[in-house]
């Protein structure tokens, strides 16, 4: 069932739109060679964690597609807050800063960086419950560097993920869990994952062919900086079906517990709840 659409403003060419407006067409480079990347981050309860290190990604995203970036981060942040105030705060937002190129380069085929646009675009979404979700291991692998712009947060990498979500929903789990080419787990189909045992966090180690999450960085540092080991390391199947917990990270819900796994049943354990509680503390201080 599709989310109910929330009120939506767009900052697009100079000024603020409500709603969600057409803005290419059949001949944009980006509608039919998907040269897109964008960002998110989440205002909530007043607050927008780490919106501008959000706002810096987006810009490396843009290069490492071979666009070129228009705003300055600093711009950026200040345009959200600008649109935020547009906003009751009853329902958390979603902050989307997006470039794409509107003309081909070479043959068509790649990007016209001189062709960038950009737009911020910001709609109420509400957090998914903490009450978490289950995952089903995913037939389907996430790429590598050499294959597609892994580092970059691109449009083209998400319909990979989404056909791992749709698989794995289709045999009754809430979520995918993705493995790396190699068969070593990624992240989730939506996030990046973590799980715990014997007191140790362990998270799979960035090889390039996930992105290493601003959540997720945040999350290893407030651990550690709690007195919580945190080990990057390479994972298996294995390795997550024999944790005592599992949480997953994200701009979407933040950090979320796990409460199955290819039909393991998991409780919220104390890691996560921890976890939770030191960034729910950190975004609000």
């Amino acid at each position: 069932m599709a989310q109910e659409a929330g009120r939506t403003r767009t900052y697009l060419d100079g000024e603020w739109l409500e709603g969600n407006p057409p803005i290419i067409g059949p001949r944009s480079h980006v509608f039919w060679m998907a040269s897109s990347v964008f960002d998110g981050a989440r205002w909530f309860d007043g607050v927008a964690p780490d919106l501008d290190l959000h706002a810096a990604r987006v810009n490396r995203s843009a290069l490492a597609l071979g666009l070129s970036p228009t705003m300055a981060p600093e711009e950026i942040v200040r345009l959200a807050w600008e649109g935020l105030s547009g906003f009751d705060g009853r329902t958390a937002v979603y902050i989307r800063p997006m470039y794409w190129a509107e003309e081909g380069g070479y043959m068509g085929v790649s990007a016209d960086p001189d062709s960038t646009r950009f737009c911020l675009c910001l709609y109420e979404s509400p957090m998914i419950a903490a009450s978490g979700f289950t995952l089903g291991v995913s037939p389907f692998r996430r790429p590598t560097p050499e294959t597609m712009p892994t580092l970059a947060k691109a449009g083209c990498l998400y319909p990979n993920n989404a056909r791992a979500v749709l698989e794995a929903r289709g045999r009754g789990f809430g979520n995918a869990l993705v493995l790396d080419m190699i068969g070593n787990v990624a992240e989730t189909g939506t996030s990046n994952v973590f799980m715990a045992r014997d007191g140790i966090v362990y998270t799979p180690v960035p090889n390039g062919s996930f992105l290493a999450g601003i959540t997720r960085q945040r999350v290893i540092g407030l651990l550690r900086g709690a007195g919580v080991e945190v080990v990057e390391k390479s994972l298996t199947v294995a390795d997550f079906m024999a944790a005592d917990e599992i949480f997953s990270t994200g701009n979407h819900s933040k950090v979320v517990p796990v409460t199955g796994i290819e039909g393991r049943e998991l409780a919220p354990g104390p890691v996560a709840e921890q976890a939770r509680a030191l960034y729910f503390a950190f975004a609000k201080a």
